[in-house]
């Protein structure tokens, strides 16, 4: 049994999650949680009653006698695809349901952490203790999803309405960019240690890699505009196939959020509102293919996940102020002083998402959380803006198919030596 000072802290940590997501809701309106634009983008009501049936699934109900359901027919809603836990409502169609209301969904949300605060006043298993602390970062998971939804649903908005006015404004810091050199040799990657982790993340492993140069520093907004001012939209030779019928097809010509007005200034929407876009900004909300074909225009490549992993480890310090999470509430990407490995934007990698050696996901439901997406996916690495800092670790594993680009995503180049 776990002692009462681990189960305080355990509930502090529930509290204090909970608590992050409402201060995400905090600025928006009624109307701004019922939206689904497009499948990728989920309500933002339905983010919230998903995390809240989380722990009614997984912790309450297999553990509290008697325990009563707030609605038995919400897990058929909010269940996203664990396929053990029951029948689901298609993802496509969750922006179909106008009920339950907005204020129904926040009464469960209330109704659950009642619950949970009286469980977790007593002691629990360590096995318990587990799904919970896993719940918790699947919270923070869905909380950066919930601002990745929030920009989409506000950011086609011709008003251009503001999320959020009490961030820091863009700083115009230019910082060089050099090539940090690992050498060739055989390395250790994946977690190991005590503390929580994914379990795709399991399966710590050697792995050589040949000697290689990574960029000190993401991409700038600046660089990008080079490559599209050359033609990179345009040039056929610098696009995967898959990835040029996806320009062509999808018109596309600039970053995500991006516009041009008559040839003039380039803008684009934010999460502060809708702002002349500031070259020296590491770039954001950019597809694996477009990493891809401008890491080919510079004569250079993406990292691998390993390469990446590796280079963390050596050049970046976790414990550095310069890195730009959710919790210095810039809502934006900044230049930093640091190597920016961690925070600011998720880094596309080369590798794609596959299983590490000796990977074993858990029995049950919870065994359906990354290893049935080991297809058809890239990996990033590194986390956001959005996210929190103690969710982040050097060998945290992103995964998001390469057309995909409303996330906070951003390039960091590689070349061999």
């Amino acid at each position: 049994m776990e002692s009462a000072i681990t189960q305080v802290s355990l509930l502090e940590n529930y509290r204090s999650v909970r608590a992050q997501t409402q201060f995400l809701c905090d600025p928006l309106e009624i109307e701004d949680f019922v939206v689904q634009p497009v499948v990728d983008v989920s309500p933002l009501k339905w983010h919230l009653g998903h995390t809240t049936w989380f722990f009614e699934t997984f912790v309450l109900k297999p553990n509290v006698d008697n325990y009563k359901e707030f609605n038995p027919k919400y897990p058929l809603l909010f269940n996203s695809y664990y396929i053990s836990a029951g029948d689901r409502w298609t993802r496509e169609n969750r922006g179909q349901l106008t009920r339950p209301t907005v204020k129904e969904v926040f009464e469960y949300r209330s109704y659950v952490n009642q619950q949970m605060e009286a469980f977790l006043q007593q002691d629990v298993s360590d096995e318990v203790e587990n799904v919970v602390v896993l719940g918790l970062n699947h919270e923070q998971q869905h909380q950066e999803l919930f601002l990745y939804d929030i920009k989409r649903i506000l950011g086609d908005n011709p008003l251009h309405p503001v999320y959020r006015k009490d961030g820091k404004a863009s700083e115009n810091k230019v910082i060089q960019t050099e090539w940090l050199e690992v050498q060739e040799g055989t390395y250790d990657v994946g977690f190991e240690g005590e503390g929580f982790h994914f379990d795709n993340e399991e399966g710590r492993h050697k792995v050589f890699l040949h000697a290689y140069q990574i960029a000190s520093g993401l991409v700038t907004n600046g660089e990008y505009l080079e490559f599209m001012r050359d033609g990179g939209y345009a040039n056929h030779m610098l696009w995967l196939a898959e990835a040029w019928d996806w320009v062509n097809e999808n018109n596309i010509n600039a970053p995500r959020y991006w516009s041009q007005a008559d040839g003039g200034d380039w803008w684009n929407y934010t999460l502060h509102g809708f702002e002349k876009v500031n070259m020296n900004d590491p770039l954001c909300h950019i597809s694996y293919y477009e990493a891809e074909a401008f890491a080919r225009w510079k004569g250079c490549r993406l990292p691998t996940e390993q390469e990446w992993e590796i280079a963390c480890n050596t050049f970046s310090s976790p414990r550095s102020k310069e890195m730009n999470f959710v919790e210095e509430r810039n809502f934006r990407t900044v230049r930093t002083e640091d190597y920016d490995f961690l925070g600011n934007v998720w880094e596309w990698t080369s590798s794609p998402y596959v299983s590490y050696p000796y990977y074993n996901p858990p029995a049950g439901a919870l065994g359906e959380y990354n290893g049935k997406f080991m297809v058809n996916q890239m990996v990033l690495r590194g986390g956001s803006f959005a996210t929190p800092r103690n969710h982040i670790r050097t060998t945290y594993r992103n995964f998001f198919h390469p057309h995909l680009r409303w996330m906070f995503s951003g390039i960091r180049l590689a070349k061999h030596i």
